[in-house]
């Protein structure tokens, strides 16, 4: 059930994509149309199959294996075998923030990533805590979803603020600006939209599965408490606003208009709901 449910998000979302990008270039008569089509099936295309490598490196990600990262690789390997997975890719990233993200467009080109503050704030069970909760998102089909979710708030952010420099629209020949106000406007609000309503769901989901596959909900529970406290201690450096969704707990990234709602369920909501399991 959760596989379809993530299919049919998937679905809409590139077809929401497709149909905004043609919208917008309706507004510059027939020939604006069709480069809609063109740039909406490209945007769609890289999407799908490059959407998990955009991610990763935007993230400085480095690919490490078990002889750069002996620990964390064999741990990743232990956990997935738990879970009925194949070896995800594993990536260190070179940030003080910590966190975590899972990318891929199915479970066999998927990819685990932490970073480089996680590392070295968590204690073991609290690290195979937060990399169960990732596989369980792998294996739930939630990461195309996410990085699909990702792309497309970040190409409504793009839109909205490119639309706001530009006045809204009310220089450019043929358009109408209370359609282009209109797009600004609803931009803005879907970017965040997006990424609260794919997010929050799945999350306690995925925290329940996590528990599940490290044996015990203790590790994740200490882990989110750890990391809800670091995030606006230490914020992370550099990263894209729209990719919010894809990590554990939501990083602090500065103020921009589309974190007018949070892209994940309030932390301790999820550590009440796991700690029903212990």
């Amino acid at each position: 059930m959760t596989r379809l449910t993530n299919n049919l998000k998937t679905v809409a979302l590139m077809g929401g994509l497709m149909a905004l990008v043609v919208v917008v270039g309706a507004q510059w008569g027939q020939q604006g149309l069709i480069a809609g089509l063109v740039v909406g099936g490209l945007m769609n295309v890289v999407a799908w199959f490059f959407s998990d490598t955009i991610a990763i490196r935007s993230m400085q990600g480095r690919e490490v294996d078990e002889r750069s990262a002996p620990d964390l690789y064999r741990m990743v390997d232990d956990l997935r075998r738990r879970a009925g997975l194949p070896m995800p890719r594993v990536y260190i990233c070179p940030h003080d923030a910590p966190n975590a993200f899972a990318t891929g467009r199915s479970p066999s080109k998927a990819a685990v990533a932490v970073t480089q503050g996680l590392l070295g704030m968590l204690s073991r069970e609290e690290l195979e805590g937060v990399i169960a909760h990732e596989l369980a998102h792998i294996r739930n089909r939630d990461t195309l979803t996410s990085c699909i979710a990702a792309t497309v708030a970040g190409v409504l952010a793009f839109l909205a603020q490119w639309g706001m420099l530009l006045g809204g629209g009310q220089n450019r020949e043929g358009a109408n600006p209370l359609v282009s106000f209109l797009v600004i406007i609803l931009a803005a609000a879907g970017a965040s939209l997006i990424k609260a309503m794919i997010s929050r769901s799945r999350e306690f989901v995925a925290d329940a599965d996590g528990a599940a596959i490290a044996g015990s909900p203790l590790g994740l529970i200490g882990a989110l408490a750890k990391l809800e406290a670091a995030a606006e201690r230490i914020p992370m450096h550099s990263p894209n606003p729209a990719q919010n969704n894809l990590f554990i707990v939501e990083p602090f990234c500065g103020r921009t208009m589309t974190r007018m709602f949070a892209s994940h369920p309030p932390t301790e909501d999820r550590i009440a709901a796991l700690r029903e399991l212990a």
